[in-house]
């Protein structure tokens, strides 16, 4: 987990690259969770053009809500990074553009979720399209030491973790291991987020 190896565009809270073990087997959602899913939540009905685009201009705490409504949770820092790498070691899952919505690409916009090549896990998304809510308080840097074993991430903080980038962002952003900090309490445009079980969803 953190700075991939040979990637010389890491940021310095991604290190020091360390050892994760995740012993406990979870869901992820395929996509990120979509408008048409977050209507189902509020018993609302927004516009049929956009159903299928991510859902942004969430805070943290309605997508914690969210996904305890649909049976899950959000997935730690740990968990997204296990999920989105689905293997691989390199700075992304595949070729940039066949993967990822960034400011290369987007026109300046959000895009319909799995319309870009998903990872081997087939989870799409993962880098580009929108930023993701994690369960993590952010930290500034990783612990040293020991293998870490399904990590919680810190127990305070004034920060929660967005990972993938978005689609106003350089190629930079759009690396597995990119982290950045956000107020829990703040919704953006660029910022959505997808969800975590232990038995599936409904």
């Amino acid at each position: 987990m953190g700075c991939s190896p040979g990637d010389s565009e890491c940021l310095k809270n991604e290190f020091p690259q360390h050892e994760v073990q995740i012993t406990k087997g979870f869901w992820l959602g395929q996509t990120e969770v979509t408008n048409e899913a977050f209507d189902r939540f509020q018993k609302t009905s927004g516009p049929a053009d956009q159903k299928q685009l991510p859902k942004v201009e969430v805070s943290w705490d309605k997508a914690r809500k969210f996904c305890e409504w649909s049976g899950g949770g959000l997935p730690t820092e740990a968990q997204w990074e296990f999920a989105a790498r689905a293997g691989t070691t390199t700075p992304r899952y595949g070729p940039l553009d066949a993967v990822a919505w960034y400011d290369g690409n987007s026109n300046g916009q959000t895009h319909p979720v799995a319309s870009k090549t998903p990872n081997a896990w087939r989870l799409y998304d993962m880098l580009g399209n929108v930023w993701e809510w994690t369960q993590d308080w952010f930290q500034s840097t990783y612990p040293a030491g020991e293998p870490q074993v399904d990590p919680p991430g810190p127990k305070t903080g004034e920060y929660r973790v967005l990972r993938g980038g978005a689609w106003f962002n350089n190629p930079i952003n759009a690396r597995s291991s990119v982290r950045v900090n956000y107020q829990p309490t703040n919704r953006n445009v660029n910022i959505g987020f997808r969800c975590r079980g232990e038995t599936g969803f409904p």
